[in-house]
């Protein structure tokens, strides 16, 4: 029997959510039993070899559902359905898919902002309104895949950091600063940063190897959904000012209002703010916590070879 894609598998594994805490792992035996798919089926893996197929697709069925608020994480690496999904499953849905998460504003909003670089036709055939891909070009599917599993990978990221402790968030930022090539070294960035209470500031760093300048450091591990605005904002610049310091960083994992946003602009100290989606793209582009597991080369066709023209 073939492997169910990863919509069918949204009603089950919400069930299975419902009844406690899950791993991926955990699941996996008991929906290959319901539907039949057997040990091969159970081992069959994606052509990069690197993962199974049914635990690829349960872990997609999870990540949408929780992006409707159907399912939350509780701990690293386990996930468990939320009241909203007790009360979906208590209607006796002959299914859950796409098209049905987008009766939730979160999952709409999240949707919006992940396909936004592709075309409306993706969005169209992922809600089952009839098969849309042949009008977009190759190029552009691979385009929205691959924004689709940095979408995912962001997000994954951020709930790492989020169950992890505040000095492994100041760690991670030494880390980051370092492959970004501030502070010289991991030993001498971690040496500047995390002091707290240092001025109302978390840390300094060296802004290059030789010590000519130096950036001072907030990291602040905020609550998914609490908006750091601008008070707290210029409390940091205050900070700066009574230093005597001209640049300054302020991370968060959360977001920034546009209030404290506008308010660094108009400033004679320069002051980045960094938050966790820019965040969670600069580990991505620095190799903070993540590593390449499949590279692909594409080749397109050189026409200047093929000229005959003297």
């Amino acid at each position: 029997m073939a492997i169910p894609d990863y919509q069918t598998l949204m009603l089950p594994v919400l069930r299975l959510a419902a009844k406690g805490e899950q791993r991926v792992a955990d699941v996996t035996d008991r929906v290959a039993d319901e539907f039949g798919l057997g040990a091969e089926g159970k081992e069959t893996l994606l052509p990069s070899g690197r993962q199974r197929v049914l635990n690829n697709r349960i872990h997609w069925a999870k990540f949408y559902m929780s992006k409707a608020g159907l399912i939350s994480s509780p701990a690293r690496g386990r996930f468990v359905a939320t009241e909203e999904g007790r009360k979906l499953l208590a209607t006796n849905p002959d299914q859950i898919n796409v098209a049905r998460l987008m009766k939730w504003p979160s999952f709409r909003e999240f949707y919006k902002t992940e396909r936004e670089p592709a075309s409306d036709s993706a969005e169209v055939a992922f809600e089952e309104k009839g098969p849309k891909s042949n009008t977009i070009t190759p190029e552009e599917q691979i385009e929205t895949a691959y924004q689709a599993v940095q979408s995912a990978l962001r997000a994954d990221l951020l709930d790492c950091v989020a169950q992890n402790s505040p000095s492994f968030f100041e760690q991670l930022i030494v880390d980051l600063l370092v492959a970004m090539g501030y502070g010289g070294s991991r030993k001498n960035a971690a040496a500047q940063l995390g002091r707290s209470g240092d001025g109302g500031v978390d840390g300094v760093i060296n802004e290059d190897r030789l010590g000519l300048d130096r950036v001072y450091v907030q990291a602040k591990r905020y609550a998914k959904g609490n908006t750091v605005g601008r008070p707290e904002v210029q409390a940091f610049v205050g900070s700066l000012v009574g230093l005597g310091a001209t640049k300054g960083v302020f991370v968060t994992t959360s977001t920034f209002s546009p209030q404290a946003r506008d308010f660094v602009q108009h400033l004679s100290q320069r002051v980045i703010l960094i938050d966790g989606q820019s965040l969670a793209d600069l580990m991505i582009e620095h190799g903070v916590g993540v590593r390449t597991s499949r590279a692909i080369e594409f080749k397109r066709l050189d026409e200047d070879f093929f000229s005959e023209d003297d």
